[in-house]
């Protein structure tokens, strides 16, 4: 899926002449696809360079500068496994129990009452705290393989939930940034919210800061006049044209939240005029993957010249997401000076109200391809909440390392049960873990 968008920046806007690209690819048709693609896109771009799939992660990894991660194991069938769980089984005149021996959580007799079903969250909550574990095991066994095969290369993460799959990455003692579902896009992204004051974005000064998946507006100003655009959109918002959460979080906390709001959502206790997506989007769907199939083989057949396959590449770079994963790459690593919007990264001192070890999504500023901390502040009463998200962020990433403590912690703490008997989110979490244990080898026990 990402393919066409990663060889454009390259060889394209990065311009990289004689780049050597990597690619793990077990199936040995999608490998073979893969190659032939990119064959004729190297071709086309004229700088040199090869791409070659391999089936062995050790020979795809050997002496690598830099590691793009995109996977997020089985993450649609496990998450709708889970769903099926938190539901529980209806009762009958309030008094028939759920099936014994059969069902994965047996006891959760009262489910929909308690709001578990609501916890069936992507990012949050008791089905973000298992989507964190199963991807984390997938996390830790690449490090395992890159400390052997390139233990200085950097990293450049896409794995879902993305704050937590980073800090797995910067725990293990690798170099790494994180790119999430942008603010930038999106039904309140800042695209949109530009299109409602009649500007572009390119015309504005804006600062977008917070946690990925819980990003904020802070400053939108018009670049030539500095005239200040916040005022307007924050009158729209307590007027309730940018919906009921938005309106009810500027009220709690004086600032806008930017890009998708469902995301901010998951971070929360459960609210009533918030429901969890029935059918949330695990990256590519069985439908667009035959289409891009059939564009990558069209390419390698006709070649990036024709015109069919110019046509092409034109539609699977129109179906790419709006990432730039190798620019950021490429500006590290070539130590540039730059600022690159919505990056996930180690706080330091870019956040001062929140710790320093905290997983951060900002404007990147970067200085001889270092990152330069600018003192980004938000309302208090938002940091505050904020800090708390980060923190469990961080206790899921440590539980998906084996730290039982921390999974404890994690439930315990989590604002996105509030209002739930904790004890007993602690008991389906475990049986939750029993039900994956086939996945969680460090919780096989």
């Amino acid at each position: 899926m990402l393919l066409p968008t990663l060889l454009t920046d390259l060889l394209f806007a990065g311009k990289e002449r004689d780049a050597e690209i990597a690619v793990e690819e077990k199936n040995p048709a999608m490998a073979e696809l893969t190659e032939g693609y990119a064959a004729a896109i190297l071709k086309k771009a004229g700088l040199g360079g090869t791409l070659r799939a391999f089936a062995d992660r050790a020979e795809a990894l050997a002496g690598a500068d830099c590691v793009l991660y995109a996977g997020d194991p089985q993450a649609a069938s496990r998450f709708f496994m889970d769903r099926s769980a938190l539901e529980g089984e209806p009762e009958e005149d309030g008094a028939k129990e759920a099936p014994r021996g059969d069902s994965p959580l047996e006891p959760l007799v009262h489910a929909e009452n308690l709001g578990l079903t609501d916890q069936a969250r992507v990012n949050g909550g008791l089905e973000g705290l298992l989507h964190t574990l199963r991807a984390g095991q997938a996390v830790t066994e690449l490090c395992d393989a890159m400390e052997e095969a390139c233990p200085g290369a950097l990293v450049i993460n896409l794995g879902q939930p993305v704050a937590r799959t980073t800090e797995i990455f910067l725990r293990r003692g690798f170099r790494c940034f994180g790119l999430g579902r942008t603010p930038l896009k999106g039904a309140n992204g800042l695209d949109t919210l530009t299109k409602r004051l009649n500007t572009r974005t390119e015309d504005t000064k804006w600062e977008i800061a917070g946690l990925p998946g819980f990003s904020f507006l802070i400053r939108l100003e018009d670049a030539e006049s500095g005239k200040d655009w916040l005022p307007r959109l924050k009158k729209a918002a307590r007027e309730g044209e940018l919906g009921r959460l938005t309106k009810r979080w500027l009220e709690w906390w004086d600032a806008l939240a930017v890009g998708d709001v469902t995301d901010h959502a998951e971070f929360l206790p459960a609210e009533p005029d918030y429901i969890p997506e029935d059918k949330p989007e695990f990256g590519e769907t069985v439908e667009r993957r035959k289409e891009r199939i059939l564009y990558m083989n069209t390419v390698r057949e006709q070649g990036a010249d024709a015109t069919e396959g110019a046509m092409a590449q034109l539609l699977l770079l129109s179906k790419a997401p709006p990432v730039r994963p190798l620019r950021l790459a490429l500006a590290v690593l070539r130590g540039e000076d730059t600022e690159l919007p919505a990056v996930v990264h180690r706080n330091g001192r870019e956040m001062p109200q929140l710790s320093p070890e905290a997983v951060v999504e900002t404007t990147l500023r970067l200085g001889k391809g270092q990152p330069e901390a600018r003192g980004v502040r938000v309302p208090p009463a938002l940091a505050e909440v904020m800090a708390e998200i980060d923190g469990v962020n961080r206790l899921a990433a440590r539980a998906a390392m084996g730290d039982r403590e921390a999974l404890r912690e994690y439930v315990e703490t989590d604002p996105a049960l509030g209002g739930l008997d904790r004890l007993y989110c602690m008991d389906v979490t475990e049986q939750l873990i029993r039900m994956h244990r086939d996945m969680l080898p460090l919780y096989a026990e």
